[in-house]
């Protein structure tokens, strides 16, 4: 049984892959490995997956916005489902380099959907956003709500995003769920993250930049419990029976809040994190961000019913284990 993980060399979908190849799935993983972030990251990621499961494991360097490389690369192959991690990530790039977005997240996921289509996929999962709420200020935010005024063009894709999967699932009956995903964080993370930069500037003894003057809240998610969530959906996929799903779709598409549930102020994580590190840090506090929101809180009711989903591990667990692991990846002793 093989499936396709995209962005396989990113944060979420190396964990994926991972767990995937360790219940013995075969897994073809494609990236572009593209430099929105160091690629050297990603190429350890990459080899990691390579090490710890050897032939179980393909990985091709190609770029899903591209169909005709992306077909070429897999037509000899059988690919029952799809996890659809790949993406051009980031609130705030998005500002500077719009086009980016338009290539990964809409042509690119036009591509992923035409390949379910052309496949007959038993299951595309994708990944969404939390961004997509925009500036809801009704908390937590509900899969139910209005997700039609972002704050940023990464939303605004990621929400497109959505509505095409919406219409293929309408027309051709694919089963798709859509993962909106809290606030990321654990081993093997990202470097543009707030737990990344904090990390990596109070062990630099700098000052860590501080936006909204401390003023925020985010819904932290563990990498495992995440991972839980993503093959959980993955081995159930929505019926199409005409019944109403979660996000409002009558064919067979879903849309799911994926986070912790448990929102945390942003000095608290800040506070945690010192103590992980055994050292303070020197903020800088600064205005809020374009594209930023104030809090974000995940109403997970309906991924807990379908699936049940539970996330178990709060930042003081998880914390520290991305501080080891940090530790561990930099060769800090």
């Amino acid at each position: 049984m093989t499936i396709l993980v995209t962005g396989v060399a990113g944060f979420i979908g190396m964990h994926v892959a991972d767990q995937l190849l360790a219940q013995g799935f075969a897994v073809i993983g494609i990236d572009n490995m593209n430099d929105y972030y160091p690629v050297s990251l990603k190429r350890d990621r990459i080899a990691a997956l390579q090490a710890a499961h050897g032939r179980l494991f393909t990985f091709h360097e190609i770029d899903f916005a591209d169909m005709g490389a992306l077909q070429a690369a897999l037509a000899d192959q059988v690919i029952e489902s799809v996890v659809h991690l790949g993406a051009q990530a980031g609130v705030r790039y998005s500002l500077v380099n719009p086009h980016a977005y338009v290539r990964s997240n809409l042509a690119g996921h036009v591509n992923i959907l035409e390949l379910a289509r052309e496949r007959r996929v038993r299951h595309l999962v994708y990944a969404s956003s939390s961004s997509v709420y925009g500036g809801n200020d009704t908390l937590p935010f509900r899969v139910e709500d209005r997700a039609d005024h972002p704050v940023s063009l990464y939303a605004a894709t990621k929400r497109a995003d959505e509505l095409m999967s919406e219409t293929y699932a309408h027309l051709f009956r694919i089963p798709m769920t859509g993962l909106r995903f809290f606030t990321v964080y654990g081993p093997w993370g990202r470097p543009d993250m707030a737990m990344w930069i904090f990390t990596s500037k109070i062990l630099a003894g700098q000052p860590i930049p501080v936006f909204n003057h401390g003023r925020m809240q985010r819904d932290f998610t563990y990498i495992d419990d995440i991972v839980a969530g993503v093959l959980g959906c993955l081995e159930h996929p929505p019926a199409d029976d005409g019944a109403v799903k979660a996000g409002g779709s009558r064919a067979p598409h879903r849309l799911y809040n994926i986070g912790n549930n448990r929102p945390e102020e942003l000095m608290h994580l800040i506070a945690v994190l010192e103590e992980a590190l055994g050292r303070k840090a020197e903020i800088d506090f600064q205005p809020i961000q374009p594209g930023d929101v104030h809090a974000t809180y995940a109403d997970i009711s309906a991924i807990a019913r379908d699936i049940g989903f539970a996330p178990t591990t709060g930042i003081e667990t998880g914390v520290p284990k991305f501080v080891d692991w940090y530790r561990s990846y930099h060769r800090l002793g």
